[in-house]
């Protein structure tokens, strides 16, 4: 894994999102680090959530969780390269323009135990 270098590293539409998931966790200890194509947001040294250049997010939730999570409209089970699913715990999420969901994403992200 790669530390993302610096605040303005990423692409402007990602700094955008990234900087709105910093407000949504305050008082803990959050680092950057480019992985899967996107840059990732670490929240005690655990990733729980990344985001893509195309403003989609790549959420680690917890397992018990999953099915539930699956069920709701912007999600889907995350995939790595053409078709290979990533399993229980990751989602894709495609949010809306104006990011209406992004606070649930998450809150969904935090109550993973690590």
């Amino acid at each position: 894994m790669a530390e993302a270098t610096g605040r303005g590293a990423a692409a402007p539409e990602v700094r955008e999102v990234l900087d709105e998931i910093r407000t949504l966790i305050p008082g803990r200890e959050i680092r950057e680090v480019a992985m899967f194509g996107a840059v990732a947001v670490m929240v005690d040294d655990a990733m729980a959530v990344a985001v893509h250049k195309d403003r989609t997010l790549l959420v680690r939730v917890a397992a018990d969780e999953d099915d539930r999570m699956l069920d709701e409209p912007d999600a889907r089970r995350a995939v790595m390269g053409r078709d290979r699913d990533m399993g229980a715990g990751w989602l894709h999420i495609d949010l809306d323009p104006e990011r209406s969901r992004l606070g649930h994403w998450v809150e969904a992200a935090l109550r993973r135990p690590r």
